[in-house]
């Protein structure tokens, strides 16, 4: 299997689609894609569930599954490490290690408030500590959490990359100049989410490593899915095409 991370070129982006069960896993697969990574609220909603209610034991189980559905590399959303200490977080990433994952993430944000950096950063060793040989993505959640202050991002991922993180990300910057800053000040591969409005060339020439979807193409599935049934419970079959 390629190197995981020797795929992350700035400027050449790793496209990583984010299926969200072994199907879906599978047929991106044979679209093409070269890694996958796990969504977190994609694969929630598969149990009913809320982004941020999957247990640590669940997002796991599903790693497992999709580790052994593809023969391509695997990063997860490993939430904040699923635990308030780091012992919790370390435990975590040991059990990554057995999921067979070729990368996962850890963000600084424990569903209610974002770490304070020294805290996160911590966070962030651990991880790396815990599992020496993943490819760590470190990131740094102030806009989507709403502090979308970019010199506390960047300030953030520079002290993530220090603790060891080999990939940075922060969900949910758009600006294609702001993103520009972002590669150019932090040492590191960066991550964004391609989100509307912005495309993968533009991301591209702005030195981005690796463009993931989140949970976007679940999430177009469940409204194909849902506006299908709704013509067929009205008696109708448009749907079929």
């Amino acid at each position: 299997m390629t190197n995981f991370l020797e795929m992350h070129v700035p400027g050449q982006p790793l496209l990583i689609p984010n299926p969200w069960d072994i199907g879906s896993a599978r047929q991106l697969e044979e679209l093409g894609a070269k890694a996958l990574a796990t969504t977190s609220n994609g694969f929630a909603a598969t149990l009913g569930l809320a982004d941020g209610d999957v247990s640590r034991e669940q997002m796991l189980a599903h790693c497992v599954d999709l580790v052994g559905a593809v023969g391509i590399p695997v990063s997860a959303d490993l939430e904040n490490g699923y635990g308030d200490s780091l012992e919790d977080v370390a435990e975590t990433f040991a059990l990554a290690a057995r999921a067979g994952l070729a990368g996962a993430s850890i963000e600084d944000f424990d569903g209610d408030a974002i770490y304070p950096v020294d805290e996160a950063t911590e966070r962030v060793a651990a991880a790396r500590t815990a599992h020496p040989d993943l490819v760590l993505t470190g990131r740094a959640e102030g806009f989507l959490r709403g502090n979308p202050s970019l010199a506390d991002v960047i300030a953030r991922l520079q002290a993530y990359a220090d603790a060891g993180a080999d990939v940075l990300y922060a969900p949910f910057i758009t600006d294609l100049e702001d993103i520009r800053t972002l590669v150019r000040e932090v040492p590191k591969p960066v991550n964004v989410l391609l989100l509307q409005g912005m495309n993968v060339a533009a991301l591209a020439d702005a030195g981005v490593a690796r463009i993931s979807v989140g949970g976007s193409f679940a999430g177009i599935a469940r409204q194909a899915a849902a506006t299908a049934a709704q013509d067929f419970l009205a008696g109708g079959s448009s749907w079929l095409g």
